[in-house]
Formats: structure tokens, sequence, C-alpha cells
């Protein structure tokens, strides 16, 4: 088996580098490619199949999904079917009301700047 290699966060992985890093047999993923249509690797030259950072990190989730909490393929399919339907959170009104404060007074300073870099041409 070859040595894990160094890849950057946002690389593309092949089967066998996620596989290794999962623990699992390449087949399993290409079952799971499958049965969870979310998971869509590039697929290159002889359907060499490249795993893209986001599909790696649902992976990782489905693997600790089945293998660690127990669902089964069908309940896992019904989780994420559940969470695409679900509405992206919005940050509370306070906060989000102190951040638009907040950008608006570096705005201010911004263009205060721009006005003063002007006037001392």
């Amino acid at each position: 088996m070859a040595p894990p290699v160094d890849k950057s966060a946002g690389a593309y992985r092949t089967i066998g580098e996620v596989a290794r890093e999962l623990g699992v047999p390449q087949h399993k993923l290409r079952y799971w490619e499958g049965r969870f249509p979310q998971i869509k690797p590039l697929t290159r030259a002889g359907d060499r199949r490249h795993y893209r950072p986001e599909d790696v990190a649902l992976l990782r989730r489905i693997h600790g999904l089945l293998g660690e909490q127990g669902y089964t393929v069908r309940g896992v399919q019904q989780l994420l079917a559940q969470e695409a339907k679900a509405p992206l959170p919005v940050a509370p009104a306070p906060r989000r009301a102190a951040r638009i404060t907040e950008l608006r007074a570096i705005r201010a300073l911004l263009s205060d700047a721009l006005v003063a870099d002007g006037a001392g041409r």
C-alpha cells in the first residue's frame, strides 16, 4: 500500500486516497455513490474517480453515520434529504443588527480615508 500523500485541503483525491483515509474498501465508496446522489466525483479517462473536498467531507460524514452512529443506508438517505430541504439558518436579529452597525462604521472610516487621501494630492 502506498504511503499517504500530503495534499492541500482543496486538492482532489483519488478513490484510493479516500478509501485509505476512511479505512474502507474502494468498492464501498462506489456503492455509496450509487446510494447517495449528493456524491458526485469527477470521472477521468478509464473511469478514474477524483473526489472534491466537499465529496470527501460528505463521505466522512456518511461513514460516521453508518459505522459509528448505527444508521442504516436508508436512514442516512432520509437524514440528508431532510437537511437539503431545511432552510439555511439566519443570524439572530440582535447579532445581525450589531454586525450591520459595525460594517457601516468601517465603511465610514474607509470613506473618510479616501477623502483625506484625495485631498492630500
